[in-house]
């Protein structure tokens, strides 16, 4: 069996039914590519397992397949399991060859972006800002022609100051007009910062990873009320 098990916002997030699945498994790894973690990996402890750190080309072969098919073995990810593509593709490759599967889900940054006031069901497509790129706006503009929010995920090694200079570039140079910004830094952990504002005010500041970017569409006067709180 292969479990795949979320663990949260942060290092006290996993489920209790991600707990007694632990228990069953031979071996514990965790996927640590996606994201920067918002502690230090050595405060997840699960009694006296061994936590082992795979890196993508790991986690993307057959190697979990392979042991899941003679052995219990759990994948931690960060965040809800199923977020990321990628284990998707590790679930389906499972099953075809054989290998039963249990997703154990838990918080992801899409439930605690809900902590700003937005109604979650006003956002549309969410895009990942790329160390390189910047055909994630194309989900913007789309997002803004049905007045849908826009989150932006933060791709693994972009700084704050680097990330919100590329989004004030790129947003001018697609002729994206912007009022104000929403920035939520280590959403879920005691460290959780959320910042409303014009990008010329929010770069003023230094958010630690992970933290994301929202634009937000035409407000509601309650959004509006709840925004207010973080200027």
């Amino acid at each position: 069996m292969l479990y795949i098990i979320g663990l949260g916002l942060n290092e006290r997030g996993i489920s209790k039914e991600g707990l007694l699945a632990l228990e069953k498994c031979k071996k514990v790894y965790l996927e640590e590519y996606t994201i920067d973690f918002p502690y230090k990996l050595d405060e997840l402890r699960f009694g006296k397992k061994k936590i082992i750190k795979l890196g993508r080309n790991e986690v993307e072969s057959e190697k979990l397949i392979k042991e899941a098919k003679s052995i219990d073995i759990a994948l931690l990810v960060y965040g809800s399991p199923l977020f990321a593509t990628t284990h998707i593709s590790l679930i389906l490759d499972a099953e075809k060859s054989g290998v039963r599967t249990k997703t154990i889900y838990s918080a992801s940054v899409f439930d605690a972006i809900a902590e700003t006031g937005l109604q979650l069901y006003k956002f549309g497509k969410i895009a990942s800002m790329p160390k390189q790129e910047s055909s994630f706006l194309q989900y913007v503009k789309e997002n803004m022609t049905i007045n849908a929010h826009s989150l932006i995920l933060v791709d693994i090694g972009l700084r704050f100051q680097e990330a919100i200079d590329r989004l004030e570039k790129e947003t001018e140079k697609e002729n994206i007009e912007i009022d104000k910004i929403i920035v939520c830094s280590k959403l879920g952990t005691e460290e959780s910062k959320i910042l409303y504002g014009d990008i010329n005010k929010l770069k003023k500041q230094n958010l630690p990873s992970p933290f994301c970017f929202i634009i937000p569409s035409e407000l509601h006067f309650l959004e509006k009320e709840a925004l207010e709180r973080f200027e």
